[in-house]
Formats: C-alpha cells, structure tokens, sequence
C-alpha cells in the first residue's frame, strides 16, 4: 500500500500567477484549485444568447458584459471563478487589470454537475459581494431563469421565469425577454 500524498496547498498569490499563464481556466478557492469542464452546445447558446441581448440592452452606458473568461474575485470568500456571464457598471479590477472585482449582474448556467454548487455554496459566497445586485441561473434543459433580486433590506427575492416572462435586473435597469434568451435553442439540431 503507497501513502498518499499529503494535498497542496495555494497562496491567491500563487494561483494568480499560475492561472494568468495557464492554458485552462481553473477556479480558486480555500487554497485549492478546480478545472473548469467546457460546457454543451445548449449552454454555450444560452450564454451567448445572454451576452448578446444585455449588450444591446446596455449600449450607450457605462457598462461591461463579460464572457465566462472574465475571472471575478468574490470579495474576501477566497473565491476566484468565472461566470457564465457577468456584468460591471463602472468596473473594476485588480492591480493586474484582469481580475474583476464588482459585477452588478452574475449569471450561471445551470449543468448536472454544478447545479447543486450554483445554487448552494457559490451563490452563498456570491451574496456576500457588496457589488452583487442580480443574481441569475439559467436551465439549459427549458426554458426558464432563476432571478434572485438583492432587496433593499440586503435579503434576496427568487422570481422564476419563463416563457412570456421578462427579467428585470435591477441593479442594471434593464430588461430581457426570457424568449430572446432561448429562442432557437431547443429546436432540432441547434443543441
């Protein structure tokens, strides 16, 4: 029988610096570092879908959307990810200029994999962002978002929508028509 190694340990420090030369992304947090898996024909559509529609949405203003190769620190919860999609008004970033700092809007696309994560621990660590005014999961097996809206007491309201249905992000001031984010994508032979 052969001893395991004993598990190693990161610095963020030390994850930056080998993230910002690495082929893959990875996700940081607690000190250890996780892959990141690529996502399906259906996700990828639904995040561009997102992309696309809240750039027209915020034309003309002082925001950003991001792609998921925008990583975000999540305040002090020692969390470094990249969202599916993620928008800053007025944006900031580290020293490096890479690492976002306040997304107002963050979306993840839900998968079997990180469903329960995205719901769970991520968004927890997500709330505690000062920054974070919307908050939103996205199926990729129906049409429907999550939209969990920061209240102006700090506690967060769930609104689930579907089709027919529009998501106003508050913190954005804007709207999207939950059909605009899927249409196409569950007919044949688009996913």
């Amino acid at each position: 029988m052969h001893a395991r190694s004993p598990k190693r340990f990161f610095t963020a420090a030390e994850y930056l610096a080998m993230e910002r030369v690495a082929d893959r992304k990875h996700e940081f947090y607690q000190g250890e570092m996780y892959a990141m898996a690529g996502g399906s024909p259906a996700h990828d559509q639904i995040a561009g879908r997102l992309i696309t529609k809240l750039n027209v949405a915020l034309e003309g203003r002082r925001c950003a959307v991001f792609t998921s190769d925008q990583r975000v620190r999540v305040g002090d919860s020692g969390l470094y990810t990249y969202p599916d999609v993620s928008v800053a008004c007025g944006a900031r970033f580290d020293e490096q200029g890479d690492t976002l700092l306040n997304p107002a809007l963050v979306v993840e696309v839900l998968s079997e994999a990180t469903e329960a994560y995205d719901r769970g621990k991520k968004f927890e660590l997500y709330r505690t962002l000062p920054s974070l005014g919307d908050y939103v999961l996205a199926s990729q097996t129906e049409p429907k978002l999550e939209h969990f809206a920061r209240q102006p007491d700090g506690s967060w309201r769930l609104l689930v929508l579907g089709p027919g249905d529009r998501l106003h992000a508050g913190s954005l001031d804007c709207e999207l028509a939950v059909d605009d984010v899927y249409r196409g994508v569950f007919d044949a032979g688009a996913s």
